[in-house]
């Protein structure tokens, strides 16, 4: 394979996290060569993940492939809470010539922001963008005209090719440049540099194929013409100098893991070999694709180990036909059924609202069919209107009507209007904090019985008509906002619910007595924000 070797015994890498966690910066430690002022151009890559425990696997890969240049480049990543300005100081403090960032959905506006102001602030450095968010429809984006390039595709050859240009002083005149394809097995792979650091806090994320066979319209994976598999034996190689190093966390992101199982088997033989109960690996699994060697394998990971991100979507035939999913239903139920049975993997289905043709009724009866197969956890997503996904080609026949901001969720369509489309939306937080955070598995089966949809609905109607709110509510007032709700709405469970309610509560260990709780409407709790607003006063004044 044609890819750079390195021993991580002589690559020394500087990890500075501030307190809270909201900036790492890796660091090569081989001396900066400033012979010419073209090998002492510096350049930073950086981006701006949604949580410090991720790690970005895109910046890594550009890092790799970067060559002679490798030497004379930072990786500077970011967390949302941090404020621009001060990832503009942090950034300017490593004085580059190019910054290359990664733009996703979900930093697009931060991003923006920063790029904004390093430009105001040092308009000679050469600002690059990257990722998914820029590639497609680039032409009026504000991070686009406040840029100097955009890479659009797969840039690990084309960000070096570039750096380059720009440092030769022959730089292309248009700003918009199409990454061309490469082969995988050119590529050099990022695992060693994630650091000491990522292996101890961070997830892991590997891959093992690129693309996807599979035409969701949805996803921006449809526009693949294939799905690329890595060559097996440098990926387990590379698994394994990660292992022995101290990973225990490895988050594939391949779109269809299970598609090749004789791939599947080899790289799950791989990890259970290992025989290590610290050992996590998460995947993406085709629901319909689950061959009988490869369910044997499945049984004997132990609990803990493994967990299954699997995509739904819908249940509903029509609707998976608008857009171009093929899915076997019935396989797919069966198989769900089959892997929290029989393995202990924890299984975390998808379900997706808004799809064209999709009604608030229809989108109940997959929601149910779904929690008849008990996954772990149902995560219910709001249609993104992904920029270059096909998604589009609906718009007008269904009347779509997404979010001109980021995350560009859909807001009505012509079978479900604004005003549902809020309430699915109050539906899904709800049940996150509830339905998915295992703080209710004793009491929720019980106020579900029947019609859990249904059910569900008229939970969460009840819980925002009494709060007004879908966040920072706090655990021990949603046990009781719950009892409170089942005492009206299904008073005929109320004592059952009770009696499970403490079992939860106990579960919990939070601290307060369950005999403490108000379990009753009728018991209420006087507020104390008027007395912390005269408290606050009174400490001024004195």
């Amino acid at each position: 394979m044609a890819m750079q070797q390195f021993n991580s015994e002589l690559i020394i890498k500087q990890i500075n996290v501030s307190d809270e966690n909201t900036s790492t910066t890796f660091k090569n430690s081989t001396p900066l060569n400033h012979e010419t002022d073209e090998t002492s151009s510096k350049i930073v890559l950086a981006t701006i993940n949604a949580k410090y425990i991720h790690a970005s696997l895109g910046l890594r890969y550009l890092y790799a492939n970067l060559k002679e240049l490798q030497n004379n480049c930072e990786i500077k990543e970011f967390v949302i809470q941090t404020r621009p300005i001060d990832i503009v100081e942090k950034i300017l403090e490593s004085k580059p010539t190019i910054v290359g960032f990664g733009v996703y959905i979900w930093n697009i506006i931060e991003t923006t922001n920063v790029v904004s102001l390093l430009k105001v602030i040092a308009p000679e450095i050469k600002v690059v963008l990257g990722g998914p968010e820029v590639s497609y429809e680039s032409e009026g984006q504000a991070i686009v005209a406040s840029a100097d390039y955009v890479l659009t595709g797969a840039a690990e050859v084309s960000f070096y090719n570039l750096c380059k240009d720009i440092i030769n002083k022959t730089e292309p005149e248009q700003k918009v440049l199409t990454s061309k394809p490469f082969e995988l097995k050119d590529l050099a792979l990022p695992y060693e540099y994630y650091s000491d650091e990522d292996l101890n806090n961070r997830l892991l994320y590997v891959e093992a194929s690129r693309g996807c066979p599979f035409k969701c319209e949805f996803c921006l994976s449809s526009l693949d013409t294939a799905s690329n598999p890595f060559e097996l034996e440098v990926f387990l190689e590379q698994m394994e100098i990660l292992y022995q190093r101290g990973a225990r966390n490895f988050k594939f992101i391949d779109r269809t893991f299970n598609l090749n199982i004789k791939t599947t088997m080899q790289i799950m033989q791989f990890f259970l070999d290992k025989e290590n109960d610290e050992l996590y690996l998460h995947f993406e699994v085709v629901p319909d694709h689950l061959p009988r060697k490869l369910k044997e394998v499945l049984t004997q990971f132990p609990e803990g180990s493994l967990q299954f991100e699997i995509g739904i979507q819908t249940f509903d035939q029509q609707v998976q036909a608008n857009i171009s999913r093929k899915q076997n239903n019935p396989k797919s139920k069966e198989n769900l059924i089959w892997l929290k049975e029989h393995t202990n993997a924890h299984i975390h289905a998808d379900l997706i609202f808004g799809l064209p043709g999709e009604t608030f009724e229809s989108f109940g009866d997959s929601f149910n069919q779904l929690y008849q197969c008990r996954p772990h956890e149902i995560q219910l997503g709001i249609l993104k209107r992904l920029k270059g996904s096909p998604i589009i080609r609906h718009t007008e026949a269904f009347d779509l009507r997404f979010n001109p901001l980021p995350p560009f969720n859909i807001l009505s369509t012509d079978r479900v209007d604004f005003s549902t489309m809020q309430l699915i939306n109050r539906f899904a937080r709800y049940w996150d904090m509830i339905g998915n955070s295992g703080r209710f598995k004793y009491v929720l089966p019980e106020i579900l019985e029947g019609s859990p949809f249904e059910n569900f609905m008229a939970l969460t109607n009840w819980l925002f008509d009494e709060t007004g709110q879908t966040h920072q509510i706090n655990l021990k007032r949603l046990y009781e906002l719950l009892s409170q709700a089942v005492e009206a709405l299904f008073p005929e469970k109320h004592r059952l619910v009770i009696s499970k309610i403490e079992l939860d509560y106990t579960a919990s260990k939070l601290k307060s007595r369950f005999d403490t709780l108000n379990l009753y409407a009728g018991q209420k709790t006087k507020s104390t924000s008027q007395i912390n607003f005269v408290q606050r006063q009174t400490r001024h004044m004195s």
